[in-house]
């Protein structure tokens, strides 16, 4: 009966390191379950959609300036105001009003940024060009706002 003895040695070190792998490898499985357990349907339907705000689609107003039309164009979907711009700009409108188209692109930067009409700024030297593009702005605006209960108002997306 010879009966060998085995002697094992553990270091310290090697079990705290081993340790902390096991633990890290539970947390790792534990959170892939977390993240691809789906979830439950309630949870998925009680997400509220934003109410309507405007009629989808492009509403323009029209500027007469020296005798010349210029058109603004705002294109907006239920919620968002997609895109703002000048239409019909002819040539000489921009070499008599040089100032009417950096205007325009600072304000429609700010509206579409903040998706709203309140505290847009505007430079001293343009604000009498900045006040007339903002109230046509605001009247394709009010174009495109969602009509209310009334059985006099008449949506239109195709509205000028």
């Amino acid at each position: 009966m010879s009966s060998k003895t085995k002697i094992v040695v553990l270091h310290l070190k090697e079990l705290i390191y081993t340790g902390i792998f096991v633990l890290f490898g539970i947390l790792f499985i534990i959170m892939l379950i977390i993240m691809f357990v789906p979830k439950d349907k309630k949870e998925e339907s009680t997400v509220e959609t934003p109410a309507a705000t405007y009629v989808p689609g492009i509403y323009t107003t029209s500027l007469i300036i020296n005798d010349n039309v210029v058109d603004v164009e705002v294109t907006v979907d239920e919620s968002n105001i997609n895109d703002i711009r000048i239409v019909n700009l002819d040539e000489a409108v921009t070499t008599m009003f040089p100032l009417l188209e950096p205007a325009f692109d600072d304000l429609a930067g700010q509206i579409k940024a903040s998706q709203s009409l309140e505290n847009i700024t505007y430079a001293d030297e343009n604000k009498y060009t900045s006040m007339v593009l903002l109230s046509a702005i605001r009247a394709s605006l009010d174009k495109a706002a969602v009509p209310s209960a009334s059985p006099t108002a008449n949506p239109s997306p195709l509205a000028t």
